[in-house]
């Protein structure tokens, strides 16, 4: 299995971090996937890296974690994210991993975990900005 894993400070309460990151469709969105479909439990994301276009159907699971979900179908072999929330003396520190394997049938040539764990960071990052965007407009507003 590989591992890509990310964590940030946000100078927010957690109870508001909390509230963003388990508004499932919002905060996937955030990440800059193509197409973001909830229903219930199950996530469905589309992404275009590259000439490839990536489609995933997730399970959102009930865990001790702020988020966590895993791949019912798509490329990995299996892949499961969690999101974790700790307070710090700046606000909160939110880690997300991310912990796959490659389906080498499915990616072929066309995708190497390189690809795939910059993405990663890439995808991560860019919830975390939506999250310290999401809370500092909350901020001015008050």
């Amino acid at each position: 299995m590989e591992t890509v894993s990310l964590a940030r400070t946000i100078d927010a309460p957690e109870s508001e971090v909390r509230d963003l990151v388990t508004d499932v469709g919002p905060f996937m969105e955030a990440a800059g996937f193509d197409e973001v479909t909830v229903e219930g439990d199950i996530v469905e994301i589309t992404n275009h890296v590259g000439l490839l276009t990536i489609e995933l159907t997730l399970r959102v699971l009930d865990t001790d974690d702020v988020l966590a979900y895993e791949q019912v179908d798509g490329i990995f072999g299996e892949m499961v994210t969690r999101y974790t929330i700790e307070e710090v003396a700046a606000g909160v520190e939110i880690e997300a991993t991310t912990e796959y394997a490659l389906d080498v049938d499915l990616v072929g040539s066309l995708l190497d975990s390189t690809i795939i764990a910059r993405q990663r960071r890439k995808e991560l990052s860019a919830q975390f900005d939506y999250l310290q965007q999401e809370t500092a407009d909350a901020e001015t507003t008050d």
